[in-house]
């Protein structure tokens, strides 16, 4: 007997809409780890609703219920499921994978049951029993009882909601172009004004055919951070919205940042003090963005002499050291014990 998990119920607390699920339970029936079960509409499961328009239900493996965990769930619901799951992965750890579908063969039996309001939400929890054959055909067991409660899965209870409210902003955004292409063929614009316009437009064209890269991205950012002179650096909160976007960013790639510097100090572990310069470190061991950053930060651009860059380049790799918390260079581990003791 193979357990099988119904698809609905695994997917239920996701970020996956509904409309969407789909698609994700062909993608995992792909790697055998889902299936679409087939039945008549006179079948019934104790628990549970059919949709009639397709006479079908996705469910799935023990081994695809701990894939959705992985990739769908947060670290304690996944724990939850290690806690829960792991007895039944390790005695159907050798299952065959599923097939993309598979047909119901026997009537399931509707008398009412005497069980308990208990017993039946015990008896719900508990997955689908099924035999797979060999010829797509499924032979499943099924706790009888009281239908009168049935949960429909055939749509989510928000499903309509969340139809009637992509409506509303599908109106809504037409509306706004229709106010923007009257905006355009009434009013005069400048060439530049109108070629922001264009920038814009490509990029939603690319995002909805969700062909949008980074370069693109880049070209719009850049295009609307110079339409104007965005205020005093004081008090811009578009600066400072910018500031902690790129903070996030370089923080995140902390973890990547130690292994480089890691695995360099391993290297030149027998010549610490013969290090290569200052700009080669720094090149060598921090992305270029956050070298971008404070070369223009400290006015040496492109443009800045080769002897000023060369003689500012210490600075800033001390800075990358400390902001990074990874000391390479005998000047940070002086300082850095200097303004620990203090």
């Amino acid at each position: 007997m193979v357990p099988l998990y119904l698809g609905a119920d695994l997917f239920y607390n996701t970020d996956v809409r509904t409309e969407n699920h789909p698609r994700h339970h062909a993608k995992f029936a792909k790697k055998g780890l889902a299936t679409k079960i087939n039945f008549s509409s006179a079948f019934r499961f104790h628990g549970l609703k059919v949709p009639t328009a397709t006479n079908s239900l996705w469910f799935y493996s023990i081994q695809g219920l701990f894939r959705v965990a992985f990739e769908m769930y947060n670290k304690q619901e996944q724990l939850d499921v290690l806690d829960n799951f792991q007895d039944v992965w390790k005695a159907h750890i050798n299952d065959s994978p599923l097939k993309i579908s598979y047909n119901l063969s026997v009537q399931l039996d509707l008398a009412p049951s005497s069980s308990t309001d208990k017993d039946l939400r015990n008896e719900m929890s508990q997955p689908l029993q099924c035999q797979l054959g060999s010829q797509s055909e499924v032979a499943c067991d099924s706790n009888t009882g009281d239908t009168s409660a049935d949960h429909d899965y055939c749509s989510s209870p928000n499903q309509g909601l969340q139809i009637e409210q992509d409506k509303q902003v599908m109106s809504t955004v037409r509306q706004k172009l229709q106010r923007l292409s009257e905006k355009l063929s009434s009013e005069t614009h400048s060439y530049t004004e109108l070629q922001t316009i264009l920038v814009l437009l490509e990029n939603i064209d690319q995002y909805i055919s969700g062909k949008l890269e980074e370069k693109d991205v880049m070209e719009t950012v850049l295009t609307l951070l110079e339409t104007k002179d965005w205020g005093c650096v004081y008090s811009s909160c578009l600066l400072n919205c910018i500031g902690r976007w790129l903070g996030q960013q370089f923080h995140a790639a902390n973890s990547k940042v130690s292994q480089k510097v890691e695995g360099f100090k391993v290297h030149h572990i027998e010549r610490i003090s013969d290090m290569p310069p200052a700009e080669e470190l720094t090149t060598q061991l921090f992305p270029e963005a956050m070298q971008t950053l404070l070369l223009h930060w400290m006015g040496l651009s492109e443009e800045s002499t080769l002897e000023k860059r060369h003689m500012e380049y210490p600075i800033l790799l001390l800075i990358l050291e400390f902001a990074n918390h990874n000391l390479i260079t005998g000047v940070a581990h002086v300082l850095y014990s200097s303004l620990i003791c203090k």
